[in-house]
């Protein structure tokens, strides 16, 4: 498909039906994915926003099958790549998928990153599997990466050990790595935690370049609703392993519906407004272990009512497009 297709005329790439991810622990189950459903088009850049234990970080995981034993499982569900469910493959398979068609930046690249093997042979390793390059190949392809995410002086940092690096390069190294073999989708886990704000920028501002000259889709996953609206075209609000929310970037910052979605967005420092104290959104994330009885919200929602105590909503269409979870909408 041309790359200047307009979005709503591309065809899915990714679809996750129904998908639930649960740990198998001594003190019970706990839900961290909960029945989701998501679409990606090709091409498209997703975000998925929420609080810290909604369950975003191991969506990623469950669509690369790489969600922590034994205690965790996916006990159900369907991820469609290109029609076909990678849920049912053999592990042989899966791994041909991984890095290769879909590949993954991890949240904290120094932990991602082997300390004891240089940024070459960490970066050629993922060439040599897939594309079958000799060795010699993989330093050139290698050097052509850093090359392409802003790295100077490619041929020298290529023999350098993660921790010569500084946390800004470290990052882009996970980038040139994920991008290695072109994969069709690229599933950035908070790319840009711990970077100050001008790499953080240069950081995103790469990653859109490159998913606009090479087609990929990315599902951006992030805490940071000012990343989501620079770099997403839809979004999905995610709270306690389920999507609250979902619609397409600007209608949802200008007509945002869930009241958690309005709690993130009122929490959110404005230039030139003056305030003695930000909002916040009262109570914490319930844990996955002990989750409210009806809307997983409404021990921390102002429109709670003993319907939203008692009984959980569908995720329904508002308006074309535009999702919620919420009887106030019903």
């Amino acid at each position: 498909m041309p790359r200047n297709t307009p979005l709503e005329h591309r065809l899915p790439i990714l679809t996750i039906q129904n998908l639930k991810t649960y740990f198998f622990t001594d003190a019970g189950v706990a839900k961290a994915v909960d029945g989701l459903n998501l679409t990606l088009l090709q091409g498209e850049s997703l975000g998925i926003v929420g609080e810290s234990g909604c369950g975003k970080s191991m969506t990623g995981l469950s669509i690369l099958r790489l969600v922590p034993k034994p205690f965790g499982r996916i006990v159900s569900g369907r991820i469609l790549f290109n029609g076909s469910d990678i849920l049912s493959i053999s592990e042989q398979e899966m791994i041909k998928v991984r890095g290769n068609k879909i590949s993954m930046i991890f949240q904290e690249p120094m932990t991602s990153l082997n300390p004891v093997f240089t940024i070459g042979e960490q970066i050629s390793e993922t060439l040599r599997f897939h594309r079958k390059l000799s060795r010699k190949e993989g330093f050139d392809r290698s050097i052509e990466l850093l090359t392409q995410v802003g790295i100077p002086s490619p041929e020298l940092r290529i023999k350098d050990y993660p921790s010569q690096l500084s946390g800004g390069m470290r990052q882009r190294v996970m980038i040139a790595m994920a991008l290695a073999c072109r994969p069709k989708i690229i599933i950035a886990d908070e790319p840009t935690t711990a970077l100050d704000v001008t790499i953080q920028a240069q950081i995103l501002d790469l990653m859109q370049k490159l998913r606009e000259e090479t087609d990929s889709a990315i599902i951006l996953i992030t805490h940071d609703l000012g990343v989501i609206a620079e770099n997403a075209q839809h979004v999905a609000v995610m709270y306690t392993g389920r999507v609250f929310e979902f619609a397409e970037v600007e209608e949802l910052f200008n007509h945002p519906l869930h009241p958690y979605t309005l709690g993130l967005m009122e929490s959110i420092p404005r230039v030139g407004s003056r305030k003695d104290r930000l909002n916040t959104i009262p109570g914490l994330v319930p844990s996955v272990l002990e989750l409210p009885l009806g809307c997983k919200f409404s021990d921390r929602c102002s429109y709670s009512r003993p319907k939203c105590e008692e009984e959980e909503p569908d995720l329904l269409e508002y308006k074309p497009g535009h999702l919620v979870r919420c009887w106030k909408y019903v």
